[in-house]
């Protein structure tokens, strides 16, 4: 019993972007389960040999049956934009490697936030943003215990 009937132009597609090599793994599953589905196999044993559940392959088929091939293809995901580009990140790690202000022996988090939205280097930033910016940026700075610091 075959769970789906592919077009004949949708096998040729399938096949085209089979041949490719250069697919995303979830496009490359997606197609190849359309073909083993198309040619009579059940959903147990595609699902064993993509090592995808029966469920998803269901849902794959009623996906291809109302869209056809566009579901193959990831749709974009939503997400936060991100809010300090890596120009930012980079005034950031710079402002923290300079010398501390008049009055102070080194920068705290929160000077650097401070300093930042004074220069208008960034429009507002909160000094857990500094902090997680100058650890992903693997800044050399050392944390004093007191939540400063030293470069």
């Amino acid at each position: 019993m075959r769970h789906i009937v592919l077009l004949d132009e949708d096998k040729i597609q399938i096949e085209n972007l089979l041949s490719k090599g250069t697919l995303k793994v979830r496009t490359h599953k997606r197609a190849l389960a359309l073909q083993y589905l198309d040619s009579g196999k059940s959903y147990k044993q595609v699902s064993e040999l993509l090592t995808v559940s029966s469920n998803t392959l269901i849902v794959w088929a009623t996906h291809y049956r109302t869209t056809k091939l566009t579901f193959l293809k990831d749709k974009p995901r939503s997400g936060r934009p991100i809010k300090f580009d890596g120009k930012d990140r980079a005034k950031i790690t710079a402002l923290a490697c300079s010398e501390a202000p008049d009055g102070y022996a080194q920068w705290s988090l929160r000077l650097l936030a401070d300093r930042l939205v004074e220069l208008e280097m960034v429009e507002t930033i909160s000094y857990c943003s500094v902090g997680l910016i100058l650890k992903k940026m693997s800044c050399n700075l050392t944390e004093n215990g007191n939540g400063a610091f030293q470069p």
